[in-house]
């Protein structure tokens, strides 16, 4: 099987029907997350490059099918029309490392609609998850505020994958670092790593631990100092680095306790020792709020790890992200459920200074001190351009932020910008809602 057979069932059953009823004209749906999650002031487009890679390799085939008609209880037979679709549509989508906001289109896929239907919850799943994580990683590197922030939490994502991503959407966002080493070597992201406490149990002492560990790694060092006693773990590291002259480079790492007052008390044994370039890393359940806190409060904190809650952003695990039908063979369409109003048409954003955004209708003209968001990235199921480095997205991505308003930008209590809505979009809107009313009228005046 591919990974064609990763989706929802409803949306077999739907390209299924689209096929009989033979509704393969274009279709244009918008993908976007309806308000932002509590906390945040903005959101860092991701996954994007993820979802072209499937897009460009969709296809069902003969394996998919029987699993279709399997999940269905029917005669693969039936499922055959299914056979061999590919995609073959137009993607226009916010590049990765973005700012974007709630109501913002962050893709728009334009395909047949049997295409368009069943890629739905793959590209949810992708831009969804990955979204949120590097969101919740600038905010990270917001908070630390010029210090470097380094990934440590494959080991509690959830799944390799979701930690390979994490990795990932850490170094676009800004991070320095992975513990990762799979996503280090593939990605070409610098790698780290100390020890761990069962490493500085398994010696008789803390001194022969960090000898042993010395004499292996030539370079420099990080030392873990709070296994037993954390000022103790201190004086025996900086023993050991004074005694093999291997101060500069190195470092001591605090994982638990009052970080902050641990790191004075850290500073001044290493200084009083004649290591004052030997640096401070922290970590153990760090996210960007104990970051903002421990840097407000001067801490002599020089690197921070952060681990599972950026990982699986802890705070904000999931987005209201939607994928929605705008357009169906040219007839815009839109949706009226209560509190889930969608907008007709495919779509258009205008960023303008501080991020006071316009959605409007794709063909319009940019204001004049507006630039689009959306660009083509697909044409005919295929990539229009190379795929950007991951160096070009957290360009991307350090521009993005450092233009917010600084209200998004805090870390407690931020005050996201709001999009407005161009007046053709209005105008769309306001007719489609009309024309949808006017043929719900008779049904209403049916007596039940």
């Amino acid at each position: 099987m591919s990974d064609a057979t990763t989706t929802d069932l409803y949306e077999v059953t739907m390209a299924m029907s689209y096929l009989r009823e033979g509704m393969t004209a274009p279709a244009t749906f918008s993908l976007f997350v309806r308000d932002l999650p509590p906390g945040r002031g903005f959101l860092i487009a991701a996954g994007l490059e993820s979802a072209l890679d499937h897009l460009s390799g969709f296809r069902v085939g003969p394996e998919d099918v029987d699993a279709f008609a399997r999940a269905l209880h029917r005669p693969p037979r039936d499922l055959e029309p299914l056979d061999g679709l590919a995609f073959t549509g137009r993607v226009r989508a916010v590049p990765e490392g973005r700012v974007v906001l709630a109501g913002e289109p962050l893709l728009e896929v334009t395909a047949p609609l049997p295409q368009a239907q069943l890629v739905e919850t793959y590209l949810l799943n992708l831009l969804s998850h990955q979204t949120a994580v590097a969101s919740k990683a600038a905010r990270c590197v917001l908070a630390a505020a010029g210090h470097p922030v380094v990934d440590f939490s494959l080991r509690r994502t959830h799944g390799p994958q979701a930690g390979f991503q994490a990795a990932r959407l850490g170094a676009l966002a800004g991070f320095a670092a992975t513990s990762n080493v799979a996503a280090a070597t593939a990605l070409g992201i610098p790698a780290v790593g100390t020890m761990a406490h069962s490493y500085v149990e398994a010696f008789a002492s803390e001194d022969e631990a960090f000898r042993a560990f010395a004499r292996c790694h030539p370079g420099p060092v990080t030392l873990l100092v709070d296994t037993y006693d954390t000022e103790d773990g201190v004086r025996a590291a900086a023993h050991v680095l004074h005694d093999l002259d291997r101060g500069p480079g190195c470092a001591v790492r605090l994982d638990s306790g009052d970080l902050g007052d641990l790191a004075a008390r850290t500073r001044t044994i290493l200084d009083g020792a004649g290591l004052p370039d030997v640096r401070i890393v922290a970590s153990g359940g760090l996210d960007e709020y104990s970051l903002d806190a421990l840097v407000r409060s001067g801490a002599p904190i020089d690197t921070y790890a952060v681990g599972t809650r950026v990982g699986v952003s802890a705070d904000a695990p999931y987005l209201d992200s939607a994928y929605k039908m705008v357009e169906y063979d040219g007839r815009p369409v839109m949706k009226l459920s209560s509190a889930k109003v969608t907008a007709p048409g495919p779509k258009q954003v205008f960023r303008r200074p501080g991020c006071a955004d316009v959605i409007a209708l794709a063909d319009e003209r940019p204001p004049a001190d507006g630039v689009a968001l959306l660009e083509t990235v697909m044409e005919n199921g295929r990539r229009t351009g190379g795929r950007p480095t991951l160096d070009e997205c957290r360009a991307r991505c350090a521009a993005d932020l450092g233009a917010l308003p600084s209200a998004a930008r805090r870390i407690r209590a931020p005050v996201a910008p709001r999009a407005t809505t161009s007046q053709r979009l209005d105008a769309l809107t306001t007719r489609v809602r009309h024309g949808i009313e006017e043929q719900l009228a008779p049904h209403r005046s049916v007596p039940t």
